[in-house]
């Protein structure tokens, strides 16, 4: 883990030559030995959840998927156990976590049975298909006593960790505006049960940039004014282009700007995010989105004129968002059973980030701002 010190002052004004520590990685629990089950075998849950869990040392026991045959074949790269039914993963003596990886419109009667069989919970973004269901979950879970969070892992994304950290420290003064932008050709054929969703883009990818807006500048947005677009000839029933503005108390302000459309080499992808205060700026590169799937480590930069003015600040970043970001989501729901408090990603939490993801939608409907209280009291 590395702890934040005190900055070391540069030798001169020269970019890069800035140097400081930042609080960043994955904090993980004392006991890493938390029996965890998944439930779902995908894309996601084989090639990030289980390899990070393996770098982290977590002791997951098994998993269940209503195909088994992509359960066992999870089970064979992993060693770990294969489940027969959901009933049995759930009785086993030795769970004490569930991590639920399958589609929103599933997820809420598995967690509801998890939860009732006293399981804390690690659940998978959206958390529903409906605010109400959100809602109406969140409050079961807190209801029955059991840990429940939401695995919004672009939160632990080196990038966004480390911006966060920057805010914490007042390195910005007062924070003004955020953005993240992206520009890049999206596979989305690697998830084919995407391609009939209506909601897709925002739903099933801005939804992290949502989040993680909102997790650095550590407050949520008043409303959300959006518009959403196809491109031409596309396959997918949803959206894949949008633009999402951001209005938060005060005179702070934010940005969501993504198409997933880009037909040009990739020398000419992006996806980039900036956070600006009034003394200074944070910016960097999200490499996960960088020669997709593969990806690449994020980059940082920041000026601070609370540091030393006029010097660029480029540490070097550990991680990944994929696999290690994963750590955190995980390492987080651990670290808050371990100390009997709700983890910061918790289902309560995540309301707020549905609450603009819904705003979103609604907004692009009725080409208006939508605040995201009527979003909350719709469901009422």
């Amino acid at each position: 883990m590395s702890e934040g010190r005190a900055v070391q002052p540069a030798s001169g004004n020269a970019a890069g030559k800035g140097r400081l520590a930042l609080d960043y990685k994955p904090r993980l629990p004392a006991d890493r030995s938390m029996g965890i089950a998944i439930v779902g075998a995908g894309d996601i849950v084989v090639n990030a959840h289980l390899p990070a869990y393996k770098l982290a040392g977590f002791r997951v026991i098994g998993i269940y998927d209503i195909d088994r045959s992509k359960a066992e074949a999870a089970a064979k790269t992993h060693s770990i156990a294969v489940f027969d039914e959901l009933a049995a993963l759930l009785a086993h003596p030795g769970v004490r976590i569930v991590d639920i990886a399958v589609p929103a419109r599933y997820q809420p009667a598995i967690a509801r049975q998890a939860a009732e069989r006293g399981k804390h919970l690690l659940c998978q973004k959206p958390l529903a298909e409906s605010y109400r269901q959100a809602r109406e979950l969140a409050e079961a879970c807190a209801a029955l006593g059991v840990k429940a969070a939401v695995n919004q892992q672009m939160r632990w994304a080196p990038g966004i960790q480390a911006s966060r950290c920057v805010v914490e420290r007042g390195w910005l003064g007062a924070p003004l505006q955020a953005s993240i932008q992206v520009n890049v050709l999206t596979p989305w054929e690697l998830w084919p049960w995407l391609s009939h969703m209506p909601t897709l883009e925002v739903m099933y990818h801005s939804i992290h940039y949502l989040d993680a807006i909102r997790y650095v500048l550590g407050t949520a947005p008043e409303y959300v004014y959006a518009d959403g677009a196809k491109y031409p000839g596309q396959t997918y029933a949803g959206e894949t282009r949008t633009m999402i503005h951001l209005k938060f108390p005060g005179e702070v302000r934010g940005l969501i700007h993504d198409s997933h459309n880009n037909r040009m080499p990739q020398d000419d992808w992006y996806a980039t995010f900036r956070f600006e205060g009034t003394e200074g700026v944070v910016k960097g590169t999200n490499g996960a989105l960088y020669n997709y799937p593969h990806g690449r480590e994020d980059t940082i930069a920041l000026y601070s004129e609370r540091l030393e003015p006029g010097c660029l600040y480029a540490p070097t970043l550990e991680g990944r968002w994929f696999p290690h970001a994963f750590m955190g989501t995980m390492g987080e729901l651990m670290r808050a059973i371990e100390e009997d408090r709700e983890p910061v990603n918790s289902l309560a939490d995540n309301l707020l980030t549905l609450q603009t993801v819904f705003a979103a939608y609604k907004s692009m409907a009725e080409n208006r701002p939508v605040y995201l209280e009527e979003i909350a009291a719709a469901a009422t």
